[in-house]
């Protein structure tokens, strides 16, 4: 069974920088995709960004595209998400979460996920 922890969230100023960690454990992730979805107060859960964790192929949510950046470090089994820039509507709890197969920006089409970490951008 996919474990996933998030850790890194907290409070920041609007144009600083935090990056989130995912800590990944209960298998090995080759064939995996690896994301990060984000949900703010009275939203729908939203794709930010995610990862192919064989290859490292990159993909991002529009609205993050150039201020955030999605690593994996296969060693650690750990993913990563550096944000710069941020701005007060980054402001959500940041979800980890992993899917087996082809890649998705789907909600629907991850089956494993994190409990959930707090950002909040303060402007």
């Amino acid at each position: 069974q996919v474990q996933l922890v998030e850790s890194g969230g907290g409070l920041v100023q609007a144009g600083g920088s935090l990056r989130l960690s995912c800590a990944a454990s209960g298998r090995t992730f080759n064939n995996y995709v690896m994301g990060w979805f984000r949900q703010a107060p009275g939203k729908e859960r939203e794709f930010v960004a995610a990862i192919t964790w064989t290859y490292g192929n990159t993909y991002y949510a529009d609205s993050v595209k150039g201020r955030f950046t999605i690593s994996r470090d296969k060693a650690k089994n750990t993913v990563y998400l550096q944000m710069n820039s941020l701005k007060a509507r980054d402001t959500a709890v940041y979800y980890c979460a992993a899917r087996r197969g082809s890649v998705s920006i789907t909600r629907a089409d991850f089956d494993s996920w994190g409990q959930g970490i707090q950002v909040t951008v303060s402007s």
